[in-house]
């Protein structure tokens, strides 16, 4: 059993290549990757501690094997876990509806009691609207590939120093 499973959507691939730098950062043992495409919302039950990626498609559109499985998804498999979000996005290209899928994928997976972790800044972006924004940071990390893919690996490295604690389970210094 994985201690955390990593959902991942991906279009053009650039979500599975987040993922899979995602899992170079734990143990082998610590996480597994699954392709919404390729599974159903059970592996989640499984699974001690979630992430969940997303690429936004068009016009703020979720991809539809996302839309499926997280219309396949209960309450019972999120229960008393934590969940890390991230989604991809283009604010030169869609300034309007930068990251929305992120904000979906959020919305509907609140509605069944999810603990979310891992909110982000929205510094260092420039786009018009989002329907990832909740009081001025991003639900998840948010990876521009087409624009700033530069600072994609600081980006990550960052973010995942402060969900990795959480996910694992370990008690977090104050």
């Amino acid at each position: 059993m994985a201690k955390i499973g990593l959902f991942y959507a991906t279009d053009t691939g650039n979500t599975r290549k987040i993922a899979k730098k995602i899992r170079k950062q734990f143990a082998e043992d610590e996480i597994e990757l699954f392709d919404v495409a390729k599974t159903t919302p059970e592996a989640m039950l499984d699974c001690e501690a979630l992430i969940v990626g997303m690429p936004t498609l068009g016009d703020g559109e979720l991809p539809e094997p996302l839309a499926e499985f997280l219309g396949k998804v209960e309450a019972s498999h999120l229960e008393g876990k934590p969940i890390a979000l991230f989604g991809l996005g283009d604010q030169v290209g869609y300034p309007t509806e930068f990251v929305d899928a992120l904000g979906i994928t959020y919305k509907k997976l609140k509605k069944l009691g999810a603990r979310f972790i891992g909110s982000w800044s929205a510094e260092g972006y420039e786009f018009e609207k989002s329907k990832a924004l909740r009081d001025g940071e991003f639900v998840g990390l948010v990876l521009d590939q087409d624009n700033q893919a530069d600072l994609t690996d600081e980006r990550l490295e960052e973010w995942l120093e402060l969900v990795k604690p959480e996910l694992l389970g370990e008690a977090v210094a104050s």
